[in-house]
């Protein structure tokens, strides 16, 4: 089965670079100003030039109003957009339609019971990405280094397309695979030396954890 693997927080040639080398599929870039790793709508647009033709970028906002979407949009040229703040299914499908473009809709996980959120954005949303919940006080809804339960995700629909994010290293990403089997996964401060920080050594030794980690489950 294809993995899609997705190197969010992208702000830098070097970065980005290391994620197409790696084989992304995705690269996302984040548009939320309290994030260290925010990035203007028109550099991300030059970055994701690079990207053509190799991987999706992707347009993360967070609670993004109109104006703000359709410069990102306008800008960026993003493949897909990701919305990860308190969004609901109507304001999902409103994107949608005014964009034209596929919907990733990010929803935080703490238990079990937290997967029943997905319902009624099934049929709207393109694709989820479930994450660990935002420790108490913090002004970040993702990024912040921390993995749920994966073994939550064992009741989960098999149809249910989503990302596994949260807190994913090189170090425990045999575990994930492992334990959820996800299609498809999402880091960010697993693979920087500082917050908003990517290191191009940590990126291509998340890739090589990977593609150890499925050649054992392979063999």
């Amino acid at each position: 089965m294809a993995l899609d693997i997705k190197i969010c927080g992208l702000k830098t040639d070097k970065a980005l670079a290391a994620a197409l080398a790696g084989g992304a599929s995705y690269v996302g870039f984040i548009f939320f100003a309290k994030s260290p790793r925010y990035v203007e709508p028109a550099e991300a647009g030059r970055l994701r030039e690079a990207a053509i033709g190799k991987a999706q970028a992707v347009a993360v906002t967070v609670d993004a109003s109109n104006a703000f979407l359709d410069e990102i949009v306008e800008k960026m040229h993003p493949d897909m957009l990701q919305l990860h703040g308190s969004e609901t299914p109507e304001r999902v499908a409103a994107i949608k339609a005014r964009h034209g473009l596929p919907v990733m809709k990010a929803l935080p996980v703490g238990e079990a019971a937290d997967l029943e959120r997905i319902k009624p954005f099934i049929g709207i949303a393109d694709r989820f990405l479930f994450d660990a919940k935002p420790p108490r006080g913090s002004e970040l809804p993702g990024g912040n280094g921390i993995a749920f339960d994966w073994h939550i995700l064992a009741g989960l629909d098999a149809g249910v397309d989503y990302m596994l994010s949260g807190g994913l290293n090189a170090a425990n990403i045999g575990d994930a695979l492992r334990l959820a089997s996800p299609p498809a996964i999402d880091i960010s401060s697993g693979v920087e030396s500082a917050p908003g920080v990517k290191d191009p050594a940590l990126i291509e030794q998340f890739f090589r954890a990977v593609r150890a980690a499925r050649n054992t489950r392979a063999a």
